[in-house]
């Protein structure tokens, strides 16, 4: 009574099954690049990443210095006093 009905499932007709004709691929007169592709990538996010490095050491020091000429300006106008 609470069980639902499915639908009957269709049969799809049989039809015969031509194997097709697959060609061979031609060998490449040079070598191919396929394989270097993953240490090409692998060498342009190291370099990404130490860019980034070498960027966020700059910035820190150059925030470093000023914070050194702030400090070294007060504690001199302190002294002046």
């Amino acid at each position: 009574m609470f069980r639902p009905k499915l639908p009957d499932v269709p049969t799809l007709p049989t039809t015969p099954v031509v194997p097709q004709q697959t060609q061979v691929p031609v060998p490449s007169a040079g070598r191919s690049l396929t394989p270097y592709a993953g240490a090409v990538a692998g060498v342009v996010v190291v370099g990404i990443v130490l860019t980034a490095l070498l960027a966020a050491v700059a910035v820190t020091a150059v925030s470093v210095a000023i914070a050194a000429v702030v400090l070294r300006s007060l504690l001199n106008g302190a002294n002046k006093r």
